[in-house]
């Protein structure tokens, strides 16, 4: 293994056409470190898979498979003729016909993960061509051979050791043949079926494959130069941040900061590998690199950014046996575990408990996390209320259990909305609120302009 070896991850928007392609196969070319290149889909096109696999009537499937086509095509259509390539991404399609039609009859998870795949298989195979056409020694590569999971369709949890195993039998002898190209977000079960990650699940894979394979650094390549302080469409001051910690990156991509898939700080972290997060449109701008807490040049501030995320619903379960009593918290929370609910923040009285739930949608089926059969359990041992559209606030930094005034300059300016919870005492790293989400946008602006901009 080479003693500097990065794995270059690029998202949808830098595969999106002909010229953004070309652009990120032109970062791969400058780094001669670049190993292995990670790819979504071409922007557009899981979408339009997602909705294939819902089961569509035969009109809206020919039409979104012809916009799939298209997609595809405005890219094929611009290299040097290639009939090889051409009939590949026509069996692919052809294919996404089929899978389509089955799923107008039923659908199922496993039958949604075999056809959401298909668009990083399109995607990986023309950007190997255009690394060919650069004169540059590129393989493509099923990433379906070493990336093994679990058969949780729509969100398969990875099995490290064997993507170890897998990676040492099938990538390493092919590191030293040029550039190896391969797909992010699949994976494959023990019996071969094709599994997913989740929604956004290209940075994992890179980290999962940097991990396995002892990458010195994993580059996140994405339509923003980096990390900032908080959405620069939201807040236009919004600064970016060179350098922050695995700890600080990890709280904003959990709290809802899109720049980084929130799973995909694990590896690097476990590992202690460096991420770099840049713009494929504006290499030349550099970006943000995220470290171990020990590599951080600077001092790390209080206040580092802001994070916000929607569709948030918050359950309130009352009961009066909770008063005095043992294992009322140890059943609800088996409860939520058994219908696989992660909760975010969790605040309790003396006879009730308040909790979030992210519903932003977690599995590529878009099935709903709250199920009738969920309430129907929680039914029998408290009364539960409901709250939806809510927007969770997270405010990241630094030592914010231990640093003076931090209540006053947080709470001090949001005198005019109505904070509906709020979780301070539990992380150093952060305090987060709970808003309607039509004071959200408001909420952030007034948080940035007091800690970041004055």
């Amino acid at each position: 293994m080479e003693t500097s070896f990065i794995i270059a991850k690029f998202g949808g928007t830098s595969v999106a056409d002909y010229p953004s392609m070309v652009n990120s196969a032109n970062i791969v070319i400058a780094n001669s470190n670049v190993k292995v290149v990670v790819l979504s889909a071409s922007a557009g096109v899981t979408n339009l898979l997602v909705a294939l696999a819902e089961g569509r009537d035969a009109d809206v499937r020919s039409q979104h498979i012809a916009k799939i086509q298209s997609i595809q095509y405005n890219i094929l259509e611009q290299l040097p003729e290639n009939p090889e390539l051409r009939n590949e991404i026509d069996k692919i399609i052809a294919n996404i016909a089929s899978l389509s039609e089955a799923a107008s009859l039923a659908t199922s998870p496993a039958l949604t993960d075999e056809l959401v795949s298909h668009g990083e298989m399109m995607s990986s195979k023309l950007f190997v061509e255009i690394l060919k056409e650069k004169q540059k020694n590129a393989t493509w590569f099923d990433v379906r051979k070493v990336l093994r999971t679990d058969n949780k369709f729509g969100k398969a949890t990875p099995k490290i050791e064997d993507i170890k195993q897998l990676c040492c039998a099938h990538l390493k002898s092919l590191n030293n043949q040029g550039i190896i190209v391969t797909q992010g977000f699949i994976g494959s079960e023990n019996s071969g079926k094709t599994t997913t990650l989740g929604r956004g699940g290209s940075d994992y894979t890179a980290a999962l494959l940097g991990e396995a394979l002892n990458a010195t650094q994993i580059d996140i390549w994405t339509d923003v130069s980096g990390i900032y302080t908080n959405d620069p469409r939201i807040t236009p001051a919004a600064k970016r941040i060179d350098e922050i910690s695995f700890a600080e990156a990890t709280e904003m991509a959990t709290f809802g900061a899109k720049v980084l898939h929130p799973a995909t700080l694990v590896p690097a972290v476990r590992s202690n590998i460096p991420v770099f997060v840049g713009s494929s449109k504006a290499p030349q701008e550099g970006g943000t690199i995220v470290y171990n807490t020990n590599s951080i040049t600077s001092k790390l501030p209080t206040f580092r950014a802001l994070a916000l995320r929607r569709k948030q619903t918050l359950l309130t379960l009352t009961s009066l046996n909770m008063l005095h009593a043992q294992g009322f918290l140890a059943n609800v929370f088996k409860i939520l575990a058994e219908h696989n609910i992660s909760v975010d923040l969790v605040t309790t009285s003396e006879v009730s408990i308040a909790l979030t739930i992210d519903t932003t949608g977690t599995n590529t089926n878009g099935s709903s996390l709250l199920t009738k059969e969920l309430f129907n359990e929680l039914s029998k041992v408290c009364n539960v209320t409901v709250e939806e559209d809510l927007a969770l606030i997270a405010i990241i930094g630094n030592n914010l259990t231990s640093t003076k005034g931090i209540p006053k300059e947080v709470f001090g300016v949001l005198d005019d909305f109505i904070i509906r919870l709020c979780c301070y005492g539990a992380s150093t790293h952060n305090i987060c609120l709970l808003a309607k989400s039509n004071d959200a946008e408001s909420i952030i602006k007034i948080l940035h302009k007091t800690i970041f901009e004055q």
